[in-house]
Protein backbone atom coordinates (compact mmCIF):
# COMPACT_ATOMS: atom_id res chain seq x y z
CA UNK A 1 0.00 0.00 0.00
CA UNK A 2 1.13 3.48 -0.68
CA UNK A 3 1.31 6.63 1.45
CA UNK A 4 1.51 10.16 1.07
CA UNK A 5 3.54 12.22 3.34
CA UNK A 6 5.15 15.72 2.82
CA UNK A 7 9.07 15.59 1.27
CA UNK A 8 11.38 15.46 4.14
CA UNK A 9 15.07 16.30 2.16
CA UNK A 10 15.87 17.87 -1.26
CA UNK A 11 17.34 14.40 -1.94
CA UNK A 12 13.43 13.76 -2.10
CA UNK A 13 12.45 16.87 -4.44
CA UNK A 14 15.35 15.66 -6.96
CA UNK A 15 14.06 12.46 -7.19
CA UNK A 16 10.60 13.78 -8.47
CA UNK A 17 11.94 16.45 -10.55
CA UNK A 18 15.08 13.95 -11.70
CA UNK A 19 11.87 11.49 -12.99
CA UNK A 20 9.82 13.73 -14.83
CA UNK A 21 12.87 15.44 -16.73
CA UNK A 22 13.63 11.75 -17.36
CA UNK A 23 9.97 11.12 -18.61
CA UNK A 24 9.99 14.12 -20.95
CA UNK A 25 13.03 13.16 -22.51
CA UNK A 26 11.71 9.93 -23.94
CA UNK A 27 9.06 11.89 -25.30
CA UNK A 28 10.47 14.92 -26.47
CA UNK A 29 13.45 16.58 -27.65
CA UNK A 30 15.23 18.68 -25.67
CA UNK A 31 16.13 22.54 -27.28
CA UNK A 32 18.59 23.43 -24.51
CA UNK A 33 20.95 21.39 -22.74
CA UNK A 34 20.15 22.75 -19.33
CA UNK A 35 16.90 21.85 -17.65
CA UNK A 36 16.71 25.56 -15.77
CA UNK A 37 18.92 28.53 -15.75
CA UNK A 38 17.56 30.94 -13.56
CA UNK A 39 17.36 34.67 -14.43
CA UNK A 40 17.00 36.88 -11.34
CA UNK A 41 17.54 40.72 -11.29
CA UNK A 42 16.96 43.22 -8.32
CA UNK A 43 16.91 47.11 -9.18
CA UNK A 44 18.22 49.38 -6.53
CA UNK A 45 17.55 52.99 -5.78
CA UNK A 46 20.75 55.17 -5.14
CA UNK A 47 20.59 54.47 -1.33
CA UNK A 48 20.71 50.86 -2.76
CA UNK A 49 17.08 49.98 -1.20
CA UNK A 50 15.94 46.68 -3.54
CA UNK A 51 12.87 48.85 -5.46
CA UNK A 52 12.30 45.91 -7.60
CA UNK A 53 12.97 42.65 -9.55
CA UNK A 54 12.37 40.00 -11.94
CA UNK A 55 12.53 36.21 -10.99
CA UNK A 56 12.56 34.00 -13.58
CA UNK A 57 13.90 31.01 -16.05
CA UNK A 58 14.36 29.15 -18.71
CA UNK A 59 14.00 26.04 -19.19
CA UNK A 60 14.77 23.43 -21.76
CA UNK A 61 12.17 24.11 -24.58
CA UNK A 62 13.33 27.61 -24.77
CA UNK A 63 10.58 28.92 -22.54
CA UNK A 64 11.37 31.82 -20.28
CA UNK A 65 9.17 31.24 -17.12
CA UNK A 66 8.46 34.72 -15.23
CA UNK A 67 7.83 33.46 -11.88
CA UNK A 68 7.84 37.41 -10.14
CA UNK A 69 8.24 40.64 -11.35
CA UNK A 70 7.73 43.42 -8.98
CA UNK A 71 8.14 46.71 -8.53
CA UNK A 72 7.82 49.30 -5.12
CA UNK A 73 4.68 51.24 -5.05
CA UNK A 74 7.25 54.42 -4.94
CA UNK A 75 9.01 53.37 -8.39
CA UNK A 76 5.60 52.41 -10.27
CA UNK A 77 4.40 54.26 -13.47
CA UNK A 78 8.22 55.41 -14.01
CA UNK A 79 9.61 52.86 -16.65
CA UNK A 80 11.27 50.54 -14.00
CA UNK A 81 9.07 47.39 -14.57
CA UNK A 82 9.35 47.75 -18.53
CA UNK A 83 13.36 48.08 -17.94
CA UNK A 84 13.34 44.92 -15.38
CA UNK A 85 11.38 42.89 -18.01
CA UNK A 86 13.03 44.06 -20.80
CA UNK A 87 16.65 42.70 -19.39
CA UNK A 88 15.05 39.40 -18.37
CA UNK A 89 13.97 38.80 -21.81
CA UNK A 90 17.10 40.18 -23.46
CA UNK A 91 18.78 37.88 -21.48
CA UNK A 92 16.81 34.55 -21.94
CA UNK A 93 17.45 35.17 -25.81
CA UNK A 94 20.82 34.85 -24.82
CA UNK A 95 20.47 31.88 -22.97
CA UNK A 96 18.35 30.50 -26.14
CA UNK A 97 14.84 31.03 -24.90
CA UNK A 98 12.40 31.68 -27.61
CA UNK A 99 8.93 32.60 -26.03
CA UNK A 100 7.91 34.16 -22.42
CA UNK A 101 5.38 32.58 -19.78
CA UNK A 102 3.86 34.32 -16.75
CA UNK A 103 0.84 34.17 -14.97
CA UNK A 104 -1.08 37.17 -13.57
CA UNK A 105 -4.26 38.40 -11.69
CA UNK A 106 -6.19 40.54 -13.52
CA UNK A 107 -6.08 43.21 -10.15
CA UNK A 108 -2.15 43.05 -10.71
CA UNK A 109 -0.34 43.59 -14.17
CA UNK A 110 -2.28 42.96 -16.84
CA UNK A 111 -2.19 46.26 -18.63
CA UNK A 112 1.48 46.49 -18.29
CA UNK A 113 2.13 43.60 -19.69
CA UNK A 114 -0.28 43.74 -22.95
CA UNK A 115 1.87 46.89 -23.70
CA UNK A 116 5.02 45.04 -23.19
CA UNK A 117 3.86 42.90 -26.14
CA UNK A 118 2.08 39.89 -24.11
CA UNK A 119 -1.31 38.64 -24.89
CA UNK A 120 -3.37 36.59 -23.16
CA UNK A 121 -3.81 32.75 -23.75
CA UNK A 122 -5.93 31.52 -21.42
CA UNK A 123 -7.57 32.63 -17.70
CA UNK A 124 -9.55 31.23 -15.23
CA UNK A 125 -12.60 33.16 -14.46
CA UNK A 126 -13.64 34.16 -10.85
CA UNK A 127 -10.21 33.54 -8.32
CA UNK A 128 -9.08 34.48 -6.33
CA UNK A 129 -12.71 35.88 -6.20
CA UNK A 130 -15.80 36.75 -7.82
CA UNK A 131 -14.67 39.65 -10.41
CA UNK A 132 -10.80 38.61 -10.55
CA UNK A 133 -9.61 36.86 -13.12
CA UNK A 134 -6.28 34.38 -13.06
CA UNK A 135 -4.42 35.03 -15.97
CA UNK A 136 -2.00 33.82 -18.68
CA UNK A 137 0.38 35.76 -21.07
CA UNK A 138 2.54 34.79 -23.36
CA UNK A 139 5.20 36.56 -25.75
CA UNK A 140 7.64 35.73 -28.73
CA UNK A 141 10.94 36.44 -28.20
Amino acid sequence: MNTIEECQNKDEIEKIISEINHYNDSQTERILPDVWIPIELIAKNNKREIVGGVIGGVGYYAGFMIKILWVDESERKKGLGGKLLKQAEEIAIEKGAKLAILETFSFQAEGFYLKQGYENFGKIENFPKKGQNFLFLKKAL
